[in-house]
């Protein structure tokens, strides 16, 4: 059994920062990558930034230069600094996660969402 468990989201002023953690645990044998998603009322899921397990990251031009995505590989964590916070990127964030687990191949695990609310 595989648990992806959110934190850090809240409300913000604009201009602001947050610091997302989402933390894998079970029988994980091996991760891949790692990635944030978020889903703003009303609006489709889309995607935010990656990580891959050599670090190479990558962003959606919405965020790029503001958030910065980043992995603690012996804790099985995947972090979303998000500074410099606009109004528009309030929604609920999800982590995704590509690992194998247990007698198991590798498969997608969704976290359950962390609701991020920047003000003006």
């Amino acid at each position: 059994q595989v648990q992806l468990v959110e934190s850090g989201g809240g409300l913000v002023q604009a201009g602001g920062s947050l610091r997302l953690s989402c933390a894998a645990s079970g029988s994980i044998s091996s991760i891949n990558i790692m990635r944030w998603y978020r889903q703003a009322p009303g609006k489709q899921r889309e995607w935010v930034a990656a990580i891959t397990n050599d670090d190479n990251t990558n962003y959606a031009d919405s965020v790029k230069g503001r958030f910065t995505i980043s992995r603690d590989n012996a804790k099985n964590t995947v972090y979303l600094q998000m500074n410099s916070l606009k109004p528009e990127d309030t929604a609920v964030y999800y982590c995704n996660v590509y690992l194998r687990s247990l007698g198991s191949g590798y498969k997608n695990y969704w976290g359950q969402g962390t609701q991020v609310t920047v003000s003006e």
